[in-house]
Protein backbone atom coordinates (compact mmCIF):
# COMPACT_ATOMS: atom_id res chain seq x y z
CA UNK A 1 0.00 0.00 0.00
CA UNK A 2 0.84 3.68 -0.49
CA UNK A 3 -0.17 6.83 0.39
CA UNK A 4 0.49 10.20 -2.81
CA UNK A 5 -0.80 13.49 -2.00
CA UNK A 6 -1.64 15.72 -4.26
CA UNK A 7 -3.48 19.19 -4.55
CA UNK A 8 -5.94 17.97 -6.81
CA UNK A 9 -6.69 14.85 -8.09
CA UNK A 10 -9.25 14.11 -10.95
CA UNK A 11 -10.96 10.85 -11.21
CA UNK A 12 -11.56 9.72 -14.52
CA UNK A 13 -10.10 10.70 -17.95
CA UNK A 14 -12.17 11.41 -20.38
CA UNK A 15 -12.75 15.22 -21.58
CA UNK A 16 -13.87 16.57 -18.60
CA UNK A 17 -11.38 14.99 -16.37
CA UNK A 18 -8.20 15.95 -19.10
CA UNK A 19 -9.70 19.71 -19.58
CA UNK A 20 -9.97 19.88 -15.52
CA UNK A 21 -6.41 18.61 -14.69
CA UNK A 22 -5.24 20.65 -17.68
CA UNK A 23 -6.09 23.59 -16.10
CA UNK A 24 -5.70 22.80 -12.77
CA UNK A 25 -1.96 21.65 -13.60
CA UNK A 26 -1.35 25.47 -14.39
CA UNK A 27 -1.14 26.01 -10.35
CA UNK A 28 -1.26 23.27 -9.04
CA UNK A 29 0.08 19.74 -8.44
CA UNK A 30 -2.14 17.60 -10.33
CA UNK A 31 -3.05 13.79 -10.67
CA UNK A 32 -5.51 11.86 -12.73
CA UNK A 33 -6.83 8.54 -11.45
CA UNK A 34 -8.18 6.68 -14.59
CA UNK A 35 -9.13 2.76 -14.72
CA UNK A 36 -8.48 2.84 -18.44
CA UNK A 37 -5.62 4.36 -20.99
CA UNK A 38 -6.82 7.74 -20.95
CA UNK A 39 -7.28 7.78 -24.36
CA UNK A 40 -9.65 4.75 -24.43
CA UNK A 41 -12.22 7.18 -22.50
CA UNK A 42 -15.81 6.94 -23.80
CA UNK A 43 -15.63 10.71 -24.67
CA UNK A 44 -13.61 8.65 -27.70
CA UNK A 45 -16.57 7.70 -29.12
CA UNK A 46 -18.53 11.06 -29.75
CA UNK A 47 -18.40 11.31 -33.31
CA UNK A 48 -20.67 13.83 -34.72
CA UNK A 49 -19.72 17.58 -33.32
CA UNK A 50 -19.03 20.26 -30.59
CA UNK A 51 -21.55 23.24 -31.18
CA UNK A 52 -21.07 26.68 -30.85
CA UNK A 53 -22.02 29.52 -32.39
CA UNK A 54 -19.00 30.50 -34.56
CA UNK A 55 -21.59 31.38 -37.78
CA UNK A 56 -18.73 30.34 -40.37
CA UNK A 57 -21.56 29.39 -42.86
CA UNK A 58 -24.19 31.42 -41.81
CA UNK A 59 -25.44 34.05 -38.97
CA UNK A 60 -25.68 32.43 -35.59
CA UNK A 61 -25.67 33.95 -32.35
CA UNK A 62 -24.58 32.19 -28.73
CA UNK A 63 -28.18 33.15 -27.41
CA UNK A 64 -29.99 31.25 -30.37
CA UNK A 65 -27.89 28.59 -29.14
CA UNK A 66 -29.22 28.98 -25.39
CA UNK A 67 -32.90 29.36 -26.36
CA UNK A 68 -32.62 26.20 -28.20
CA UNK A 69 -30.74 24.26 -25.62
CA UNK A 70 -33.02 25.73 -23.19
CA UNK A 71 -36.24 24.67 -25.02
CA UNK A 72 -34.51 21.03 -25.12
CA UNK A 73 -34.30 20.59 -22.08
CA UNK A 74 -37.96 21.26 -22.12
CA UNK A 75 -37.63 23.86 -19.93
CA UNK A 76 -35.54 21.93 -17.17
CA UNK A 77 -32.43 23.23 -17.56
CA UNK A 78 -31.22 25.89 -15.83
CA UNK A 79 -31.01 28.84 -17.81
CA UNK A 80 -27.97 30.47 -16.25
CA UNK A 81 -25.99 27.94 -16.74
CA UNK A 82 -26.95 27.16 -20.05
CA UNK A 83 -25.95 30.98 -21.03
CA UNK A 84 -22.37 30.16 -19.35
CA UNK A 85 -21.87 27.17 -21.25
CA UNK A 86 -23.50 28.50 -24.92
CA UNK A 87 -21.25 32.00 -24.34
CA UNK A 88 -18.14 30.33 -23.75
CA UNK A 89 -18.28 27.69 -26.25
CA UNK A 90 -16.92 30.07 -28.55
CA UNK A 91 -13.74 30.55 -26.97
CA UNK A 92 -13.32 27.36 -25.68
CA UNK A 93 -13.85 25.91 -28.74
CA UNK A 94 -11.52 28.62 -30.71
CA UNK A 95 -8.51 27.33 -27.60
CA UNK A 96 -9.22 23.66 -28.58
CA UNK A 97 -8.77 24.48 -31.96
CA UNK A 98 -5.23 26.38 -30.93
CA UNK A 99 -4.09 23.36 -28.82
CA UNK A 100 -3.94 21.77 -32.10
CA UNK A 101 -7.59 19.67 -32.79
CA UNK A 102 -7.86 19.14 -36.67
CA UNK A 103 -11.40 20.32 -37.17
CA UNK A 104 -12.73 20.05 -40.44
CA UNK A 105 -12.10 23.22 -42.87
CA UNK A 106 -14.39 25.47 -45.09
CA UNK A 107 -13.13 26.33 -48.24
CA UNK A 108 -11.68 29.74 -46.46
CA UNK A 109 -10.13 27.91 -44.13
CA UNK A 110 -12.56 28.27 -41.02
CA UNK A 111 -13.34 25.66 -38.68
CA UNK A 112 -16.45 23.63 -41.09
CA UNK A 113 -19.69 23.11 -39.16
CA UNK A 114 -22.73 21.31 -39.83
CA UNK A 115 -26.99 20.88 -39.09
CA UNK A 116 -27.62 18.78 -35.62
CA UNK A 117 -30.80 18.05 -34.15
CA UNK A 118 -32.85 21.08 -32.43
CA UNK A 119 -30.01 23.58 -33.41
CA UNK A 120 -31.78 26.03 -35.05
CA UNK A 121 -31.41 29.90 -36.24
CA UNK A 122 -33.32 32.88 -35.00
CA UNK A 123 -35.21 30.95 -32.24
CA UNK A 124 -36.18 28.07 -34.00
CA UNK A 125 -37.08 29.15 -38.01
CA UNK A 126 -34.67 26.42 -39.16
CA UNK A 127 -31.56 24.22 -38.67
CA UNK A 128 -28.43 26.07 -38.43
CA UNK A 129 -24.75 24.79 -38.57
CA UNK A 130 -23.63 25.32 -35.71
CA UNK A 131 -21.81 21.83 -35.20
CA UNK A 132 -17.87 22.24 -35.57
CA UNK A 133 -16.66 18.86 -36.44
CA UNK A 134 -13.53 16.52 -37.02
CA UNK A 135 -15.37 14.28 -39.30
CA UNK A 136 -17.15 11.76 -37.58
CA UNK A 137 -14.09 11.53 -34.93
CA UNK A 138 -14.91 14.87 -32.93
CA UNK A 139 -14.71 13.17 -29.34
CA UNK A 140 -11.54 11.04 -30.40
CA UNK A 141 -9.80 14.50 -31.74
CA UNK A 142 -10.75 16.31 -28.14
CA UNK A 143 -9.34 13.14 -26.44
CA UNK A 144 -6.41 13.14 -28.43
CA UNK A 145 -5.75 16.66 -27.88
CA UNK A 146 -6.15 17.43 -24.30
CA UNK A 147 -4.16 14.15 -23.00
CA UNK A 148 -1.14 15.76 -25.50
CA UNK A 149 -1.77 18.89 -23.51
CA UNK A 150 -1.71 17.52 -19.95
CA UNK A 151 1.40 15.45 -20.85
CA UNK A 152 3.23 18.68 -21.96
CA UNK A 153 2.24 20.62 -18.86
CA UNK A 154 3.26 17.53 -16.84
CA UNK A 155 0.02 16.33 -15.28
CA UNK A 156 0.94 13.18 -13.59
CA UNK A 157 -1.13 9.58 -13.89
CA UNK A 158 -2.26 6.92 -12.91
CA UNK A 159 -3.53 4.69 -15.56
CA UNK A 160 -5.35 1.30 -14.38
CA UNK A 161 -6.54 2.44 -11.11
CA UNK A 162 -9.71 1.88 -9.94
CA UNK A 163 -11.37 4.08 -7.31
CA UNK A 164 -13.89 2.50 -5.24
CA UNK A 165 -14.16 5.12 -2.58
CA UNK A 166 -13.82 8.69 -1.29
CA UNK A 167 -12.22 10.17 1.68
CA UNK A 168 -15.09 12.42 3.35
CA UNK A 169 -15.12 13.71 6.89
CA UNK A 170 -17.42 16.34 8.51
CA UNK A 171 -18.50 17.62 4.90
CA UNK A 172 -14.64 17.46 3.37
CA UNK A 173 -13.36 15.56 0.97
CA UNK A 174 -10.24 14.66 1.41
CA UNK A 175 -9.31 12.27 -1.31
CA UNK A 176 -9.92 8.98 -2.76
CA UNK A 177 -9.26 5.21 -2.47
CA UNK A 178 -8.21 3.07 -5.49
CA UNK A 179 -7.80 -0.07 -6.69
CA UNK A 180 -4.40 -0.89 -8.28
CA UNK A 181 -5.47 -3.29 -11.40
CA UNK A 182 -2.06 -4.80 -12.02
CA UNK A 183 -1.17 -5.59 -8.90
CA UNK A 184 -4.58 -5.65 -6.79
CA UNK A 185 -3.22 -2.84 -3.57
CA UNK A 186 -5.05 -0.82 -2.56
CA UNK A 187 -3.45 3.02 -2.24
CA UNK A 188 -5.04 6.07 -0.63
CA UNK A 189 -4.38 9.60 -2.71
CA UNK A 190 -4.78 12.34 -0.07
CA UNK A 191 -5.58 15.66 -1.72
CA UNK A 192 -6.81 18.93 -0.98
CA UNK A 193 -9.52 18.98 -4.06
CA UNK A 194 -11.13 15.68 -5.44
CA UNK A 195 -12.71 16.29 -9.11
CA UNK A 196 -14.81 13.36 -10.31
CA UNK A 197 -15.14 12.91 -13.75
CA UNK A 198 -16.20 9.19 -14.13
CA UNK A 199 -19.02 9.38 -16.38
CA UNK A 200 -22.07 7.87 -17.49
CA UNK A 201 -24.09 4.79 -16.32
CA UNK A 202 -25.47 3.47 -19.75
CA UNK A 203 -24.47 0.02 -18.96
CA UNK A 204 -27.37 -0.51 -16.68
CA UNK A 205 -29.70 -1.06 -20.16
CA UNK A 206 -29.10 -4.17 -22.49
CA UNK A 207 -29.08 -1.82 -25.68
CA UNK A 208 -26.32 0.73 -24.79
CA UNK A 209 -24.07 2.95 -27.03
CA UNK A 210 -22.06 2.92 -23.68
CA UNK A 211 -18.69 1.40 -23.21
CA UNK A 212 -18.05 -1.74 -20.86
CA UNK A 213 -16.78 0.82 -18.62
CA UNK A 214 -19.12 3.19 -18.45
CA UNK A 215 -20.40 1.80 -14.56
CA UNK A 216 -21.59 4.85 -13.10
CA UNK A 217 -18.74 4.84 -10.20
CA UNK A 218 -18.78 7.76 -9.02
CA UNK A 219 -22.19 8.38 -8.52
CA UNK A 220 -22.83 5.94 -7.04
CA UNK A 221 -19.84 6.21 -4.59
CA UNK A 222 -20.89 9.53 -3.53
CA UNK A 223 -24.52 8.34 -3.18
CA UNK A 224 -23.35 6.22 -0.49
CA UNK A 225 -21.78 8.85 0.97
CA UNK A 226 -25.11 10.91 1.15
CA UNK A 227 -24.76 13.03 -1.61
CA UNK A 228 -27.89 13.69 -3.62
CA UNK A 229 -28.40 12.70 -7.32
CA UNK A 230 -30.05 15.08 -9.26
CA UNK A 231 -32.94 14.26 -12.19
CA UNK A 232 -31.99 10.55 -12.61
CA UNK A 233 -34.92 10.14 -14.13
CA UNK A 234 -34.00 11.77 -17.10
CA UNK A 235 -31.52 8.97 -19.28
CA UNK A 236 -31.59 10.12 -22.79
CA UNK A 237 -32.18 7.22 -25.65
CA UNK A 238 -29.99 7.94 -28.98
CA UNK A 239 -32.88 7.36 -31.77
CA UNK A 240 -30.19 5.95 -34.29
CA UNK A 241 -27.76 3.19 -32.55
CA UNK A 242 -27.13 -0.09 -34.72
CA UNK A 243 -30.12 -2.45 -34.56
CA UNK A 244 -29.73 -5.12 -31.62
CA UNK A 245 -26.09 -3.96 -30.86
CA UNK A 246 -26.85 -0.02 -29.85
CA UNK A 247 -23.49 1.44 -31.56
CA UNK A 248 -24.15 4.68 -31.89
CA UNK A 249 -24.51 5.91 -35.94
CA UNK A 250 -24.05 9.72 -35.23
CA UNK A 251 -26.43 12.34 -35.50
CA UNK A 252 -24.39 13.69 -38.02
CA UNK A 253 -25.49 11.63 -40.43
CA UNK A 254 -28.88 13.34 -40.52
CA UNK A 255 -26.95 16.57 -39.98
CA UNK A 256 -25.14 15.96 -43.76
CA UNK A 257 -28.90 14.47 -45.10
CA UNK A 258 -29.70 11.14 -43.73
CA UNK A 259 -33.55 10.32 -44.06
CA UNK A 260 -35.08 8.14 -41.50
CA UNK A 261 -37.57 5.89 -43.43
CA UNK A 262 -40.61 3.23 -42.39
CA UNK A 263 -41.15 -0.55 -43.84
CA UNK A 264 -43.40 1.81 -46.31
CA UNK A 265 -40.05 3.87 -47.46
CA UNK A 266 -42.26 6.98 -45.61
CA UNK A 267 -39.91 9.97 -44.50
CA UNK A 268 -42.16 9.52 -41.17
CA UNK A 269 -40.16 12.36 -39.21
CA UNK A 270 -42.56 14.89 -41.46
CA UNK A 271 -45.35 13.88 -39.25
CA UNK A 272 -43.60 14.77 -35.90
CA UNK A 273 -41.59 17.54 -36.47
CA UNK A 274 -42.78 19.48 -39.47
CA UNK A 275 -40.33 22.05 -39.49
CA UNK A 276 -37.13 19.96 -38.22
CA UNK A 277 -37.82 16.57 -39.45
CA UNK A 278 -35.11 14.09 -38.97
CA UNK A 279 -33.23 17.10 -37.21
CA UNK A 280 -35.91 16.96 -34.41
CA UNK A 281 -34.26 16.50 -30.90
CA UNK A 282 -33.53 13.46 -29.49
CA UNK A 283 -36.18 12.41 -27.39
CA UNK A 284 -38.82 13.58 -30.16
CA UNK A 285 -37.38 11.52 -32.99
CA UNK A 286 -36.71 8.50 -30.05
CA UNK A 287 -40.45 8.40 -29.71
CA UNK A 288 -41.24 8.65 -33.21
CA UNK A 289 -39.60 5.61 -34.14
CA UNK A 290 -41.12 3.53 -31.40
CA UNK A 291 -44.81 4.58 -32.53
CA UNK A 292 -43.81 3.68 -35.90
CA UNK A 293 -42.82 0.01 -34.97
CA UNK A 294 -45.98 -0.14 -32.32
CA UNK A 295 -48.24 0.87 -35.39
CA UNK A 296 -46.26 -1.87 -37.39
CA UNK A 297 -44.31 -0.32 -39.78
CA UNK A 298 -41.63 -1.13 -38.41
CA UNK A 299 -39.03 -3.14 -40.88
CA UNK A 300 -40.20 -6.43 -41.69
CA UNK A 301 -42.65 -5.92 -38.39
CA UNK A 302 -39.36 -5.95 -36.09
CA UNK A 303 -38.55 -3.27 -34.29
CA UNK A 304 -36.45 -1.00 -36.21
CA UNK A 305 -36.24 1.25 -38.90
CA UNK A 306 -33.73 2.70 -41.47
CA UNK A 307 -31.62 5.43 -41.51
CA UNK A 308 -31.48 5.93 -45.65
CA UNK A 309 -28.03 8.17 -46.79
CA UNK A 310 -27.77 6.37 -50.10
CA UNK A 311 -28.57 9.74 -51.76
CA UNK A 312 -25.42 11.32 -50.20
CA UNK A 313 -22.92 10.10 -52.74
CA UNK A 314 -20.69 7.45 -51.71
CA UNK A 315 -17.78 10.57 -51.76
CA UNK A 316 -19.30 12.68 -49.05
CA UNK A 317 -20.10 9.65 -46.98
CA UNK A 318 -16.16 8.58 -47.06
CA UNK A 319 -14.80 12.11 -46.69
CA UNK A 320 -17.84 13.72 -43.84
CA UNK A 321 -18.53 10.18 -42.63
CA UNK A 322 -15.80 7.67 -42.51
CA UNK A 323 -16.06 5.72 -38.93
CA UNK A 324 -19.80 5.02 -39.60
CA UNK A 325 -19.13 3.60 -43.00
CA UNK A 326 -16.27 1.30 -41.32
CA UNK A 327 -18.73 0.63 -38.43
CA UNK A 328 -21.64 -0.77 -41.18
CA UNK A 329 -19.06 -2.47 -43.23
CA UNK A 330 -17.85 -4.45 -40.01
CA UNK A 331 -20.66 -5.07 -37.86
CA UNK A 332 -23.18 -5.08 -40.70
CA UNK A 333 -21.82 -6.19 -43.81
CA UNK A 334 -23.54 -3.39 -45.62
CA UNK A 335 -22.24 -0.70 -47.50
CA UNK A 336 -24.44 2.68 -46.21
CA UNK A 337 -23.50 4.14 -50.10
CA UNK A 338 -25.95 1.82 -51.10
CA UNK A 339 -28.29 0.37 -48.38
CA UNK A 340 -29.95 1.89 -45.49
CA UNK A 341 -28.88 1.34 -42.03
CA UNK A 342 -31.10 -0.33 -39.65
CA UNK A 343 -31.37 1.70 -36.48
CA UNK A 344 -33.42 1.68 -33.01
CA UNK A 345 -32.83 3.80 -29.94
CA UNK A 346 -30.33 3.07 -27.52
CA UNK A 347 -29.48 4.23 -24.49
CA UNK A 348 -27.30 6.88 -24.74
CA UNK A 349 -26.70 9.47 -21.95
CA UNK A 350 -27.71 10.64 -18.42
CA UNK A 351 -28.74 14.19 -18.09
CA UNK A 352 -28.78 13.78 -14.15
CA UNK A 353 -26.55 13.25 -11.91
CA UNK A 354 -24.14 14.52 -9.38
CA UNK A 355 -25.36 18.22 -8.83
CA UNK A 356 -23.34 20.88 -8.62
CA UNK A 357 -23.22 24.77 -9.35
CA UNK A 358 -21.18 26.62 -12.51
CA UNK A 359 -17.64 26.19 -11.26
CA UNK A 360 -17.87 22.32 -10.60
CA UNK A 361 -18.60 22.34 -6.60
CA UNK A 362 -20.82 19.25 -5.88
CA UNK A 363 -23.60 20.47 -3.76
CA UNK A 364 -25.69 18.84 -1.58
CA UNK A 365 -28.85 20.44 -0.57
CA UNK A 366 -31.76 22.19 -2.11
CA UNK A 367 -29.88 25.87 -0.64
CA UNK A 368 -26.61 24.73 -2.83
CA UNK A 369 -24.35 24.12 0.08
CA UNK A 370 -21.09 23.07 -1.53
CA UNK A 371 -19.48 19.87 -0.35
CA UNK A 372 -15.67 20.99 0.31
CA UNK A 373 -13.02 19.73 -1.93
CA UNK A 374 -15.24 18.00 -3.86
CA UNK A 375 -16.13 18.68 -7.54
CA UNK A 376 -17.49 16.94 -10.36
CA UNK A 377 -17.64 17.50 -14.26
CA UNK A 378 -18.96 15.62 -17.57
CA UNK A 379 -21.47 13.22 -17.47
CA UNK A 380 -21.19 11.78 -14.08
CA UNK A 381 -22.19 16.25 -13.20
CA UNK A 382 -25.67 17.78 -13.03
CA UNK A 383 -24.86 21.56 -13.62
CA UNK A 384 -28.23 21.24 -15.70
CA UNK A 385 -27.57 22.37 -18.87
CA UNK A 386 -29.42 19.68 -20.68
CA UNK A 387 -32.36 19.28 -18.15
CA UNK A 388 -34.89 16.66 -19.40
CA UNK A 389 -33.28 15.92 -22.74
CA UNK A 390 -29.93 16.77 -24.60
CA UNK A 391 -28.91 18.61 -27.44
CA UNK A 392 -26.94 16.54 -30.00
CA UNK A 393 -22.96 18.03 -29.97
CA UNK A 394 -23.47 20.17 -26.53
CA UNK A 395 -21.98 16.83 -24.23
CA UNK A 396 -18.72 17.95 -26.03
CA UNK A 397 -19.18 21.14 -25.17
CA UNK A 398 -20.57 20.57 -21.12
CA UNK A 399 -17.27 18.88 -20.57
CA UNK A 400 -14.47 21.10 -22.09
CA UNK A 401 -16.36 24.27 -20.49
CA UNK A 402 -17.16 23.26 -17.42
CA UNK A 403 -14.12 20.76 -17.24
CA UNK A 404 -12.17 23.91 -17.48
CA UNK A 405 -14.15 25.69 -15.01
CA UNK A 406 -13.93 22.61 -12.27
CA UNK A 407 -9.45 22.56 -12.87
CA UNK A 408 -9.51 26.22 -12.05
CA UNK A 409 -11.81 26.37 -9.45
CA UNK A 410 -10.53 23.54 -7.66
CA UNK A 411 -7.02 24.87 -8.25
CA UNK A 412 -7.87 28.30 -6.16
CA UNK A 413 -9.24 26.62 -3.64
CA UNK A 414 -6.36 24.23 -3.22
CA UNK A 415 -3.92 26.70 -2.77
CA UNK A 416 -6.04 28.74 -0.27
CA UNK A 417 -6.19 25.51 2.29
CA UNK A 418 -3.47 23.26 3.71
CA UNK A 419 -3.94 19.65 3.39
CA UNK A 420 -6.74 18.14 5.80
CA UNK A 421 -5.11 15.41 8.29
CA UNK A 422 -7.10 12.09 6.98
CA UNK A 423 -7.85 9.00 9.25
CA UNK A 424 -5.28 6.58 9.56
CA UNK A 425 -7.46 3.39 8.30
CA UNK A 426 -9.22 5.54 5.78
CA UNK A 427 -9.03 2.55 3.10
CA UNK A 428 -10.24 -0.21 5.44
CA UNK A 429 -13.94 -0.19 4.27
CA UNK A 430 -12.52 -0.39 0.85
CA UNK A 431 -9.63 -3.49 2.02
CA UNK A 432 -13.15 -4.97 3.83
CA UNK A 433 -15.26 -5.01 0.52
CA UNK A 434 -12.48 -6.07 -1.93
CA UNK A 435 -11.58 -9.63 0.63
CA UNK A 436 -15.51 -10.08 0.77
CA UNK A 437 -16.21 -9.82 -2.84
CA UNK A 438 -13.06 -11.69 -3.70
CA UNK A 439 -13.27 -15.14 -1.34
CA UNK A 440 -17.38 -14.86 -0.66
CA UNK A 441 -18.78 -18.30 -2.00
CA UNK A 442 -22.04 -17.57 -2.87
CA UNK A 443 -24.45 -19.12 -5.80
CA UNK A 444 -24.87 -16.19 -8.10
CA UNK A 445 -23.40 -14.99 -10.75
CA UNK A 446 -22.32 -11.23 -11.97
CA UNK A 447 -23.22 -11.92 -15.70
CA UNK A 448 -26.42 -13.45 -14.94
CA UNK A 449 -27.58 -10.51 -12.86
CA UNK A 450 -25.98 -8.27 -15.04
CA UNK A 451 -28.27 -9.41 -17.81
CA UNK A 452 -31.51 -9.51 -16.03
CA UNK A 453 -30.86 -6.22 -14.91
CA UNK A 454 -30.34 -4.79 -18.51
CA UNK A 455 -33.54 -6.28 -19.49
CA UNK A 456 -35.49 -4.91 -17.06
CA UNK A 457 -34.52 -1.44 -17.63
CA UNK A 458 -34.98 -1.88 -21.09
CA UNK A 459 -38.32 -2.81 -21.06
CA UNK A 460 -39.38 -0.83 -18.04
CA UNK A 461 -37.19 2.18 -17.64
CA UNK A 462 -36.63 2.83 -21.30
CA UNK A 463 -38.37 5.40 -24.29
CA UNK A 464 -42.14 4.92 -22.39
CA UNK A 465 -43.19 4.40 -18.91
CA UNK A 466 -45.70 3.48 -16.79
CA UNK A 467 -46.56 3.07 -13.11
CA UNK A 468 -47.22 -0.44 -13.52
CA UNK A 469 -43.76 -0.91 -15.19
CA UNK A 470 -41.65 1.16 -13.08
CA UNK A 471 -42.99 -0.28 -9.96
CA UNK A 472 -42.14 -3.85 -11.32
CA UNK A 473 -38.75 -2.42 -11.92
CA UNK A 474 -38.52 -1.42 -8.25
CA UNK A 475 -39.74 -4.45 -7.26
CA UNK A 476 -37.09 -6.43 -9.28
CA UNK A 477 -34.41 -4.46 -8.56
CA UNK A 478 -34.34 -4.82 -4.84
CA UNK A 479 -34.42 -8.66 -5.84
CA UNK A 480 -31.36 -8.49 -7.80
CA UNK A 481 -29.58 -6.48 -4.98
CA UNK A 482 -30.75 -8.76 -2.22
CA UNK A 483 -28.96 -11.69 -4.73
CA UNK A 484 -26.11 -9.97 -5.99
CA UNK A 485 -25.01 -10.09 -1.86
CA UNK A 486 -24.42 -13.73 -2.46
CA UNK A 487 -22.34 -13.01 -5.62
CA UNK A 488 -19.58 -15.65 -6.15
CA UNK A 489 -16.66 -15.36 -8.35
CA UNK A 490 -14.19 -17.61 -10.12
CA UNK A 491 -10.80 -15.37 -10.08
CA UNK A 492 -9.88 -15.47 -6.46
CA UNK A 493 -6.10 -13.77 -7.81
CA UNK A 494 -4.94 -10.79 -6.76
CA UNK A 495 -3.57 -9.07 -10.27
CA UNK A 496 -5.77 -8.32 -13.25
CA UNK A 497 -9.13 -9.78 -11.53
CA UNK A 498 -11.61 -8.63 -13.53
CA UNK A 499 -14.06 -10.70 -12.11
CA UNK A 500 -13.83 -8.41 -8.92
CA UNK A 501 -14.33 -5.11 -10.33
CA UNK A 502 -16.70 -6.56 -12.38
CA UNK A 503 -18.79 -7.49 -9.43
CA UNK A 504 -18.34 -3.92 -7.47
CA UNK A 505 -19.26 -2.16 -10.89
CA UNK A 506 -22.35 -4.56 -10.90
CA UNK A 507 -23.43 -2.98 -7.20
CA UNK A 508 -22.41 0.44 -8.57
CA UNK A 509 -24.90 -0.54 -11.54
CA UNK A 510 -27.79 -1.77 -9.41
CA UNK A 511 -27.89 1.47 -6.91
CA UNK A 512 -28.04 3.28 -9.78
CA UNK A 513 -30.90 1.79 -12.15
CA UNK A 514 -32.89 1.19 -8.73
CA UNK A 515 -32.29 5.44 -8.08
CA UNK A 516 -33.12 5.67 -12.11
CA UNK A 517 -36.31 3.75 -11.80
CA UNK A 518 -37.48 5.40 -8.53
CA UNK A 519 -37.09 8.74 -9.74
CA UNK A 520 -39.08 7.56 -12.91
CA UNK A 521 -41.40 6.31 -10.66
CA UNK A 522 -42.01 9.57 -8.65
CA UNK A 523 -41.99 12.07 -11.51
CA UNK A 524 -46.10 12.16 -12.26
CA UNK A 525 -45.69 13.83 -15.92
CA UNK A 526 -44.14 13.66 -19.82
CA UNK A 527 -40.76 15.57 -19.99
CA UNK A 528 -38.06 15.48 -22.16
CA UNK A 529 -36.77 11.93 -22.49
CA UNK A 530 -38.92 11.01 -19.38
CA UNK A 531 -42.09 9.70 -21.43
CA UNK A 532 -44.93 9.18 -18.65
CA UNK A 533 -47.85 7.11 -20.53
CA UNK A 534 -50.22 7.39 -17.95
CA UNK A 535 -49.23 10.71 -17.46
CA UNK A 536 -48.52 11.54 -20.94
CA UNK A 537 -48.56 16.03 -20.47
CA UNK A 538 -45.97 18.68 -19.40
CA UNK A 539 -47.13 19.80 -15.67
CA UNK A 540 -45.31 23.18 -14.96
CA UNK A 541 -47.71 23.77 -12.20
CA UNK A 542 -46.69 20.61 -10.26
CA UNK A 543 -43.13 19.49 -11.85
CA UNK A 544 -41.12 22.56 -12.92
CA UNK A 545 -38.51 21.41 -10.52
CA UNK A 546 -35.32 19.30 -10.38
CA UNK A 547 -35.44 16.40 -8.37
CA UNK A 548 -33.23 15.06 -4.96
CA UNK A 549 -32.66 11.56 -4.33
CA UNK A 550 -30.95 11.00 -1.11
CA UNK A 551 -29.75 7.50 0.42
CA UNK A 552 -30.14 7.04 3.84
CA UNK A 553 -28.15 4.66 6.30
CA UNK A 554 -30.61 2.10 6.49
CA UNK A 555 -30.55 1.96 2.55
CA UNK A 556 -34.07 3.55 2.39
CA UNK A 557 -34.32 6.41 -0.11
CA UNK A 558 -36.24 9.85 0.33
CA UNK A 559 -36.48 12.88 -2.23
CA UNK A 560 -36.37 16.98 -1.91
CA UNK A 561 -36.63 19.39 -4.77
CA UNK A 562 -35.22 22.67 -5.99
CA UNK A 563 -36.06 25.08 -8.27
CA UNK A 564 -35.42 25.72 -11.80
CA UNK A 565 -33.60 28.89 -12.61
CA UNK A 566 -35.13 30.72 -15.61
CA UNK A 567 -33.71 34.04 -16.71
CA UNK A 568 -35.07 35.09 -20.16
CA UNK A 569 -36.94 32.45 -21.54
CA UNK A 570 -40.57 31.62 -20.10
CA UNK A 571 -41.90 27.45 -20.31
CA UNK A 572 -43.93 27.25 -23.78
CA UNK A 573 -45.21 24.26 -25.52
CA UNK A 574 -42.21 22.36 -27.32
CA UNK A 575 -43.42 21.91 -30.63
CA UNK A 576 -40.77 21.75 -33.68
Amino acid sequence: MSTFQYDVLVIGAGGAGLMAALYASKSANTAVLSKLYPTRSHTGAAQGGISAALGNHEEDHWEWHAYDTVKGSDYLGDQDAIEIMCREAIDVVIELEHMGLPFDRTPEGKIAQRPFGGHTRNYGEAPVRRACHAADRTGHMILQTLYQQCIKHNVNFFDEFQVLDLIIEDGVCKGAIAYEIDTGEIHTFHAKAVILATGGWGKCWSVTSNAFTLTGDGAAIVLRHGVPLEDMEFFQFHPTGIWKMGILITEGVRGEGGILRNNLGERFMERYSPTLKDLAPRDVVSRAIYMEIREGRGIDGKDYVYLDATHLGRERIEKKLPDIADFCRTYLGIDPAEQPMPVQPTAHYAMGGIPTDVDGRVIVDANNTPLYGLYAAGEVACVSVHGANRLGTNSLLDLVVFGRRAGIHAAAFANEIEFQPIPDNADEPTRELVERVRTHDGDENVATIRAEMQKLMMNNVGVFRTEELLTEAVEKLKELKERARNISIQDKGKRFNQDLLEAIELYNLLDLAEVTALSALNRTESRGAHSREDYPERDDENWLKHTLIYREEDGSYRFDYKPVTITKFEPKPRVY
